[in-house]
């Protein structure tokens, strides 16, 4: 029997992250697993630390970090809160696949569930993959969504007509 008590699901806030996300809420409905909503936030004060001081970074990457809660407030809906127990999360990192794996350890996380784009060799090659990495480094099974490669998703109302 498969047990899933806690599904984290990264988000970029991308058409691959709104797949996944369905993916986890599904899920999360399907097994009565607390739904963890994770979005990274670049921390700018490291990134651009041997740059020299800007005295905007701070201001900026305060307002970056409020835009990100309030996207990710407005994703997670009452309905996930109320019956899956959602928790939406923001972290600010300057690696988000380590922080996605971290999160996954820290909290007993039972799979995770993240998009992918799906970039060519090249762009690969120079940009690494994030879900790439979690996939490698998780301490669960990680679930990785293409958008709009292939659904299994259906709404409830087709679901019911295909079993008559």
């Amino acid at each position: 029997m498969i047990l899933l008590k806690n599904i984290l699901v990264a988000t970029d806030f991308g058409d691959a992250s709104e797949a996944a996300l369905n993916y986890g809420r599904d899920l999360a409905r399907t097994y009565g697993s607390t739904l963890h909503v994770l979005h990274t936030v670049d921390d700018a004060m490291v990134r651009f630390a041997g740059e020299g001081t800007m005295t905007f970074l701070p201001d900026l990457q305060t307002e970056v970090e409020n835009d990100a809660r309030a996207r990710i407030d407005a994703l997670v809906t009452d309905e996930d809160r109320s019956q899956l127990h959602a928790k939406p999360i923001v972290i600010t990192s300057v690696s988000p696949a380590e922080t996605i794996v971290n999160y996954a350890k820290e909290h007993p996380i039972d799979l995770v569930v993240m998009g992918t784009h799906g970039r060519k060799a090249l762009a690969h090659f120079l940009m690494g993959s994030v879900a790439e990495r979690v996939v490698r480094t998780a301490p669960c099974p990680v679930l990785t969504v293409r958008h709009p490669e292939h659904e299994f998703l259906v709404p409830d109302a087709l679901v019911a007509v295909a079993k008559v």
